[in-house]
This record gives C-alpha cells, structure tokens and sequence, in this order.
C-alpha cells in the first residue's frame, strides 16, 4: 500500500500531537489517580464523577464545554487571546480535546495500578524516615510502573481516536487541524476511498498495537 504525501501527513500530526497530549496529562493523570486510590475526602466521589464524565457523555457535549470556555467571548479564551495563545480552530485546541477525552482513562487505569500496591511497603518506608515524596517515587512509582505505562498507552491510544471533541474545538481543517479520525470522515464525504481505506488501515493497525501492549503489560503486572 503506498500512502499519498497527505495521508503521511494527517498521520504524523496525530501521532505528534496525540502524543504531546499524553505527556502533557501525564503527570496530573498520575497525581489524581494517586489521590483516589491512596486518600479520603469529602465528595471525592464527586471529584471522581466530574473526572470521569468524559467516558460517558457524547464527545461532541465535551467539545462543546471547551468551545463555550476557550471561545474568545469567554472569560478564559478572551484571556488567552489577548496574550497570543490560539485555542479554537487550532493545533492546540486539537491538543486540549485529545487530553481532556483521554485523561480518564489515564486517571482509572492508574488508579487501579496504585490499588494493586500494598500499602504495607509503603509503610515500612515511612517507619524508617522516608518522606511521603520519596516513597512516591522510591515506592510506589516502581511498583505500579507498568500500569502507569499501560494507562498513558490507553490514553494515547484514545487521543487517536478523538472525533466529535476535536471537530468542535477545532475544526476540521485539512494540514492544520485534520486528524486521523477526522481525514476518514472527509474522504468518505469526498468520495475518497481509497485514502479512507489507507488511513482506516492505520488506525487499526497503530489502535492494535497500543491496545495489545497496554494489556499485556497489566497481565504482567498482575502476575508480577
């Protein structure tokens, strides 16, 4: 299959801004997954809910949401507009909707790789005079890596896949904000199927990939 330069090119662009996406949650994605599987707290299970909404309302509600905060007649969007920071219609917007659709999954796939952890090596630690940031990080962290890994795999594997957030936040402008999801849509709109065909190959190939090592680094947790 030869792919046209444009298919390699809506292709590297959702790779690179999917991935920044996944970095870019990263570290927030592992601090509240470590609160909820390690803390207690008045209406963290509603703090729980708001987080993980986005797994269950229609993306285009969600793209929606971010329209309504970061369009320039909104407080927040007016705010960054003045100091030259672009979100709607952008490469960052497509970057905001990949890490909010995909940030709690991170969150829960985390979470659960935090629970697994016996709290008891944790403790032993803190008997001994290590400080709770240096249990984070000598402990626990090595301990539940592979399911961090596995999470921030899910994730990115979601920020591929983003569609209707996407398309509201951002548009769907061809080598500015067209990802791979979105560049199957118009193809087919278009009549284009053979690129359609070439990018649906891709998905499902880079979605496999992702999906297969993400379980099989849980499995190998679990056995661990």
């Amino acid at each position: 299959m030869i792919l046209s330069f444009e298919t390699w090119q809506i292709t590297i662009f959702s790779l690179s801004v999917g991935l920044a996406s996944t970095l870019l949650i990263l570290p927030f994605g592992i601090a509240t997954a470590w609160l909820f599987a390690r803390k207690e707290w008045p209406l963290k299970s509603v703090l729980e809910t708001i987080v993980l909404l986005p797994l269950v309302m229609p993306p285009v509600s969600t793209g929606l949401i971010l329209l309504k905060i970061f369009g320039r007649r909104n407080p927040v969007g007016q705010w960054l507009y003045e100091r030259g920071v672009e979100i709607v219609f952008n490469w960052k917007g497509v970057l905001i909707a990949m890490a909010v659709m995909s940030f709690p999954l991170l969150v829960r796939s985390v979470r659960t790789s935090f629970s697994e952890v016996n709290p008891r090596f944790e403790q032993i630690a803190a008997t001994l005079g290590a400080s709770s940031l240096r249990i984070f990080f000598v402990i626990t962290i090595p301990l539940a890596y592979k399911g961090i890994i596995a999470g921030a795999l899910l994730a990115f594997s979601r920020a591929l896949g983003e569609f209707g957030a996407t398309i509201l936040l951002a548009g769907n402008i061809p080598g500015k904000t067209q990802t791979l999801s979105l560049a199957i849509y118009s193809f087919v709109q278009l009549g284009k199927d053979s690129d359609a065909y070439s990018l649906l190959g891709i998905t499902v190939a880079l979605a496999f990939l992702f999906v297969w090592c993400s379980e099989w680094l849980l499995r190998s947790a679990k056995k661990a």
